[in-house]
């Protein structure tokens, strides 16, 4: 049958247990990880200089950039899991348990080796020849093979890496439920889609629940503090991630996101707004690191808005996209294929674009604007080249 490029459904004639396509979650797909780049992008210019090649800001407009970072740092990765969540209960349900966790082993087990062994060693080339440099300034040596494993860290794999995680428990979990289903029924019950209404107050009892939950989460573990043996640069959120991907996996069952009215939508976009609005005096005032953590008010206020921003922004952005963006020509076509390539392989191409630009002399917001154009372009590029090669994709 020929490919509609403004189809919306999946075509007549599959299987009629198939759910339609559902092209928006796509186009979401499409746009996290735009936002992806670009957050690295600005990592790259702005004045948090966590990346792997950095230029910290000289003027103002770092405060831009990292007023940028700090937008999607709230809620963009929880929605990247919550997507993911969203897609585990079908996946688990056509393949079964074993299946499903060779196929989650394949498809993040396999991108995850390939950044480790190639990928990681391109983007840290210029960190290692630097320290490399300074260290024979000193007469001292440093071998790659001790460097690449004392700075070891699946770079912004930590999400395949934490995802894989999460894919184990819903497996552990769903293989015990069967069985106390098998020993109260003498059969396993299948786990049927219940549909049920997202109410505003469910919303908010949620937000408050996850804001709570944050606050206390980082009573010991502050947003500075980095974990080694994961690699998780963002520890502070994983309260937001582990509960966007539950919400991720009742949203399919129970067809929240098709349940969802266009005015709590726009009400999402307006909460989003006036939270960030009443939080940015709390933020511009606070003491340097009262709001990472450790128990202070602040750092409750800062967990109250990052919770508030991120389901205001989910719910907003999903009721929008689907009512706006559930159709795919060749173009939204081509990115949803290779974004999942895109993210495994953007590292190396941003490093490479700053290591090109470095000679630029120019505001900070002016190097993330040129090369945050060439780099979304080349990152699709450099992926479709990937997944080209034989097998590369059946795993991307």
């Amino acid at each position: 049958m020929a490919h509609d490029p403004g189809r919306t459904t999946a075509p007549a004639g599959t299987a009629g247990s198939r759910r339609p396509r559902l092209y928006y979650v796509d186009n979401l797909r499409i746009t996290l990880t735009v936002l992806v780049v670009l957050h690295h992008t600005a990592v790259t210019y702005g004045d948090i200089p966590l990346w792997y090649y950095t230029e910290p800001a000289k003027g103002g407009s770092g405060l831009l950039l990292d007023a940028f970072v700090m937008i999607n740092q709230a809620f963009f990765m929880g929605f990247f899991f919550m997507i993911a969540g969203y897609f585990t209960p079908p996946s688990y349900d056509r393949k079964g348990p074993g299946p499903f966790l060779r196929d989650r082993l394949k498809r993040l087990g396999i991108p995850l080796l390939a950044f480790l062994l190639f990928l990681r060693p391109l983007a840290g080339i210029d960190t290692y020849l630097q320290l490399k440099s300074t260290l024979a300034d000193r007469g001292q040596a440093l071998p790659y093979w001790f460097y690449y494993l004392v700075s070891w860290d699946p770079g912004p794999l930590w999400f395949v890496e934490v995802l894989l995680a999460f894919a184990l428990v819903y497996a552990l979990v769903r293989r015990r439920a069967a069985r106390r289903a098998t020993a109260a029924a003498g059969e396993a019950a299948p786990v049927l889609p219940t549909p049920r209404p997202l109410r505003p107050r469910t919303i908010v009892v949620f937000t408050g629940c996850l804001a709570l939950a944050t606050y206390v989460w980082r009573v010991f573990v502050p947003s500075d503090v980095y974990v080694p043996v994961l690699g998780l640069p963002t520890a502070s959120f994983l309260p937001q991630y582990a509960s966007f991907f539950v919400l991720g996996v009742l949203a399919h069952r129970r067809g929240w996101a098709q349940s969802l009215s266009r005015r709590t939508g726009r009400m999402g976009f307006v909460v989003a707004g006036v939270v960030t609005l009443a939080y940015l005096p709390i933020l511009t005032t606070a003491a340097s690191g009262t709001i990472d953590g450790n128990g202070t008010w602040q750092s409750l206020a800062a967990a109250v808005w990052e919770s508030t921003f991120a389901m205001s922004i989910v719910v907003g952005l999903t009721v929008l996209f689907r009512e706006r963006f559930n159709h795919q020509g060749r173009k939204a076509a081509f990115l949803s294929r290779h974004a999942f390539a895109v993210y495994l392989l953007h590292a190396p191409v941003l490093v490479g674009l700053g290591l090109a630009f470095r000679w630029l002399h120019a505001p900070a917001v002016v190097k993330f604007t040129l090369v945050g154009a060439l780099a979304l372009p080349l990152c699709w590029a450099v992926a479709y080249a990937v997944r080209r090669l034989p097998r590369a994709d059946r795993v991307l």
